[in-house]
Formats: C-alpha cells, structure tokens, sequence
C-alpha cells in the first residue's frame, strides 16, 4: 500500500502536466483547453527510490454541480477525499481566484499544501503575497512545463506523506487478464465498467466523447483478477477534428495495443455503424482476441432484436470467430456470459502450443487436403512451429510457398482453429521459404576440371 498524493484545483492549472512530471509517463492528456481531464487518473512516483508514493490526477473543480462539471468535481472530490496528502494547484499567472476550493478543502481536513504553478518569468515574492491571504503558512512555486521547483516539492511532499497508504497500485500481476472496452462514443463502455466495479468510478454521461483518457482499474471477480481499462470513443478519421480527440485516439489505440482482450461495444438500437466497423480494424490490426458486446439489449422489441440480429450477423461476416454476447450495462444482464466469452477467448489468444503438436495437424492438414497445384508446380510445407501468442502464430517452412493461394491459407487457419478449439482470437501463419545457399554463386572449375572439359569438347568435336 502506497500513500495517495492527490492534485485540486481548477481546471487548466497545470495538474496533467504535474501528474506527467512526477510518473514520468504521458499518461494524462495535456491541452491548453480547460477541462481536459474529467475521470481520475492514478500513477505512480519513484522519482524518490526510497518513498515511492500514488499520484492521482483529477479533473478542474469549476464550482458547478450540474452535468460534465458537477460529475467531474465530485470526481475530484471522491479522490481528494481518499488522499494522504492533497496539492492545491493554483495558477500564478490568474491570482487568487479559488475562493471556493479552499472552503471546501478547509472543511474537508485533509492535510493540503499549497502549490503555485506556472511562475516561470514572474517575480516569486510577488506571487507569493498575492496567494498569502489564503492561511497557508508554507507555500512552494514551480512551473510544471518547465520542470522549475520540483526537486524542493518532491522533499516537501515525502517528508509529509505517512510511511504506508491505505491506496492499491495498478497490479503487475502478469496473470491478470487485460481487457480493454472499446466502441464509438456514447454505447456504454464507462456504464459498463462501473457495473462492474460496483461504484462511479468513470463519469457516465449521455453526451458522446465523455470520456476522454484511457483509464485502468484493477478488479477481482469470482476468484480471478482483471484490468479493465475504459476508452474513448472512436470516430471515423474525417470527422475527428479537434486537437484533444486525437489524442484520445491516440491513447484508445495504445490501450488495444497493451490489452489482451479487447471487447468492442455495439448499440443494439443502432447495429452496426461505419464507425464500429473502424474500431473493429483497430483491434484486428492490433491481433487482439475480440468479444462482440451488443449493450442495450433490454430496451427492444422482438422484432427489434431480430433485426439486430441479422444486421450483426450480415455485417461481422468476416470475423466469425468472434463470439457476440447481448447484455445491458445499465441493469448488469448478460455479464455473466460476457465474461465466459472474456475466458473462452483470452485463453485462446494465450494458449502455448508444442512444436510436435502443431507439426502433426501441419500434417494432417496437407494429408487431407493438399495444396492445388500452380502452373505445374506444388507447394511443400515441410514443417512448422510456434511464433507466439496473442494472437497465436504459427510459421510455416516449405518451398514455392509464395504460390500458395489464399484459399489455401484460409483452410489451414480454418483447420487449426477447429483442431485446437480456438475461438474469440484472430489466427497468423507467416510462410517462409528456404534459402538456396548456392544462390547468385558463379561454379568456379579447378585447372583439372578445366583440362578435363577441353579434352571432352575435342573428342566430341573428333567424332
């Protein structure tokens, strides 16, 4: 357990770019745009070897109780709430304009220190007796973007901070299972990882692009433990436009690359959009096992949901691997058979193949069905062996490989996965031909070998 540091403040302070400075990540997204970071955001800080400690990251207090910002202060709040030690963010460039934060931290009394950003260029003392009708008796300055003051607050703050937290770091369990929910805006995924958490840890709103970060939290159900990780929506590339949705994109397709299931979010009401069919691609570029969640089954008819049905299976033609599952994230239905599917496929994705095992279904596989020949020739797959996991690959050795029609290759990925009961997880063969080690090499002849050529063209000549 680890003591929690969390950051307050208003929005467009500077906490984001404190938070990246003191984990050394970019994890948190920074934008001059106030109201950036809505969802809180934990890391951890080892610039001190010795006192490691959790930094959480939170969204701008605007003093508003109402929609986005009410739902991102009491964010803010929940952490605060929680922390061992709190930095008051305030910026210098703006002056004392926090009236309202400083009341509530007072009545909150929790231990806070007050901490002046963005002092870069600007006269310190003067800085310093504008904020001191705030109580404070110790303030310190830095400037985030700058690295300026930080070496001084890091001492400040391991020196106040207790020797155990009561706060659970991210888990480096290699065993806990990675999944990562991913949609285009607005079909649920912040509903859905709050239901199972139980509590509001992600703000769940009815506006599309909520969420904005891609935030992880560690769960434990049924005896296994999880990573979920919430994503921002993805869109079509022409219509994202604005500076900061592209960094979402950025950090959504950094969370499909990490995880090791991915499940993708449908409206039922909706079907099947151009925007989900860009999100699909992302998770198969990436070679991630897939779960197809439709979320807002319980709102439709039986003539809806047949619909639904057709339209999912006519547009996912061509990942039939991928097992659908309908479930409501708004009232938990379906979650039980979300995670089988969850289970089925991560352990697909991850499951370790022996080299005799994959070489002897090679061999039925071209036993019963052996390669069509091209232009008089016949490819030979001599041998094969695993070349990893998520997703499985398998490497196949021969000759005149490249002729092999894709037919071809779709029968053995075909024959392998039902051989192996692989489902939920794309399937990769890289085909490699072998080398000619005497291609390009000119046969140089010995003087003998010469002499004896000679005397060969003469007889033959003679006759």
């Amino acid at each position: 357990m680890l003591p929690l540091v969390a950051l307050v403040g208003r929005p467009n302070v500077g906490k984001s770019t404190l938070f990246n400075a003191f984990t050394r990540t970019r994890d948190a997204l920074v934008h001059d745009q106030p109201g950036v970071t809505r969802d809180r955001n934990y890391g951890v800080c080892r610039l001190n070897e010795d006192h490691p400690f959790l930094v959480v990251d939170t969204g701008g207090i605007a003093g508003e109780e109402e929609g986005l910002a009410g739902a991102t202060a009491r964010q803010a709040r929940a952490a605060a709430a929680e922390a061992d030690l709190i930095l008051f963010v305030v910026d210098a460039r703006e002056g004392p304009m926090d009236d309202e934060i400083l009341t509530w931290l007072r009545k909150l009394a929790r231990p806070t220190l007050l901490l002046i950003n963005k002092i870069d260029g600007m006269n310190e003392d003067t800085v310093r007796s504008e904020f001191a009708r705030y109580g404070f008796g110790e303030m310190l300055t830095v400037s985030a973007a700058h690295r300026q003051g930080l070496d001084d607050l890091l001492d400040e703050v391991v020196e106040r901070l207790p020797e155990e937290g009561t706060t659970e770091t991210l888990d480096t369990d290699p065993n806990r299972i990675r999944i990562a929910f991913v949609g285009r805006p607005n079909v649920g995924k912040s509903t859905l990882v709050n239901r199972l958490l139980g509590e509001e840890r992600m703000i769940a709103s009815e506006v599309p692009g909520t969420t904005r970060d891609s935030i992880a939290v560690d769960m434990e159900r049924d005896g296994r433990e999880y990573r979920l990780i919430d994503t921002a929506g993805l869109r079509r590339k022409a219509r994202v436009e604005e500076v900061v949705e592209k960094f979402s994109v950025i950090k959504t397709l950094q969370a499909i690359e990490q995880c090791q299931v991915a499940v993708l979010m449908l409206d039922a009401s909706e079907g099947v959009t151009d925007q989900d069919a860009s999100v699909l691609g992302a998770v198969l570029d990436a070679g991630r096992a897939l779960v197809v969640a439709i979320n807002k089954w319980d709102g439709l008819t039986d003539y809806q949901r047949e619909q639904a049905e057709a339209l999912v299976s006519r547009k996912l033609g061509f990942v039939p691997w991928a097992e659908v599952v309908r479930i409501s994230a708004k009232h938990g239905s379906g979650l039980r058979e979300l995670f089988r599917c969850i289970h089925a496929a991560h352990a697909s994705a991850t499951h370790e193949f022996s080299t005799s095992e994959v070489n002897k279904a090679l061999e039925v596989a071209y036993e019963t069905n052996p390669p069509p020949a091209i232009r008089g020739h016949v490819s030979k797959l001599r041998y094969v062996h695993p070349g990893g996991s998520n997703p499985p690959t398998f490497i196949v050795h021969g000759t005149r490989l490249k002729d092999l029609p894709e037919s071809y290759k779709r029968y053995l990925e075909n024959f392998f996965r039902k051989r192996f009961k692989l489902v939920g997880t794309p399937v990769q063969f890289i085909f490699r031909e072998g080398v000619n080690p005497y291609e390009g090499k000119k046969n140089v002849l010995t003087e003998r070998q010469v002499k004896r050529k000679r005397r060969l063209i003469k007889h033959v000549k003679g006759k």
